[in-house]
């Protein structure tokens, strides 16, 4: 039996990494994903793809930087399904050109992380909440980071945008509950994305990995897996959870990476 059978998802910016992930993984169980997305014609492509494999996905514009978009993409769902079971708010953006330590940032970076990543979560929550509670319930999954929840010499902006994330999905599980609304974070590590390829040096992400006790990086489809859970009733009793799925980041102590680099250079096969 499909767990999301019968429910209706809208997942934002989710034509690759993460966003797709989470996308075909909500259809494999059965929901009716649609795809908030810029590039409708590349995102119909994937769903016809997709469509030979039984799963039924559709896109939606969306873009995160044109704010009358988030209202028609929530109305389009909306006008053809009458319901949002699912949301999952995928949406994040970074400057790590601009986005540096405190004195170095740029302002103007800084402030516009805040309205993207903060702004983006609350907007679409906030127009589809509504609908939920009349709906009967629902669930919100917020993709955050893990450096929302841990201090960083650079990156400041998304750092503290991403700690705002992880507070208002506790500020919106706390005020719905009532309504049985639930709404959770997940919290990604170092993921194998484009991105990833593309903005991190490789001596950057050998470093995290020397911080990482399950010695990888994150495939999407770890991060879709835990947002699955969050959408089905096997979570039926977790709201407000920011959960990290990070491979243990974090979880040593200080001198774990010392310990690691030191094992690696006597025996480079570990």
């Amino acid at each position: 039996m499909k767990r999301l059978k019968g429910k209706i998802a809208l997942v934002t910016s989710s034509t690759r990494g993460i966003g797709l992930a989470c996308a075909k993984k909500l259809a494999s169980e059965g929901a009716i994903v649609y795809m908030g997305v810029r590039r409708l014609e590349t995102t119909q492509e994937i769903c016809d793809t997709c469509k030979k494999d039984g799963l039924i996905m559709k896109p939606v514009f969306f873009d995160a930087y044109n704010i009358d978009s988030y209202k028609s993409m929530v109305e389009e769902v909306i006008s053809k399904e009458r319901k949002i079971d699912i949301l999952v708010n995928n949406f994040g953006t970074g400057r790590p050109d601009k986005d540096l330590d405190l004195v170095n940032s740029d302002e103007e970076t800084f402030f516009e992380l805040l309205e993207s990543n903060i702004g983006s979560v609350y907007r679409i929550s906030k127009l589809v909440v509504p609908y939920m509670i009349e709906n009967g319930g629902g669930s919100i999954i917020n993709i955050s980071s893990i450096g929302g929840s841990v201090p960083d010499i650079s990156r400041i902006g998304y750092g503290v945008s991403k700690s705002g994330v992880n507070n208002i999905t506790q500020q919106i599980a706390m005020q719905y509950a009532k309504n049985k609304i639930r709404c959770n974070a997940v919290l990604p590590g170092m993921i194998a994305t484009d991105a990833v390829a593309s903005n991190m040096p490789e001596d950057f992400q050998k470093s995290f990995l020397s911080h990482v006790p399950l010695n990888r990086m994150g495939k999407p489809e770890d991060i879709a897996n835990a947002v699955a859970f969050f959408a089905s009733d096997d979570s039926s009793y977790i709201t407000g959870c920011v959960m990290e799925v990070s491979g243990g980041y974090h979880l040593g102590t200080p001198q774990y990476a010392d310990f690691v680099g030191r094992k690696v250079a006597e025996n480079p096969k570990i």
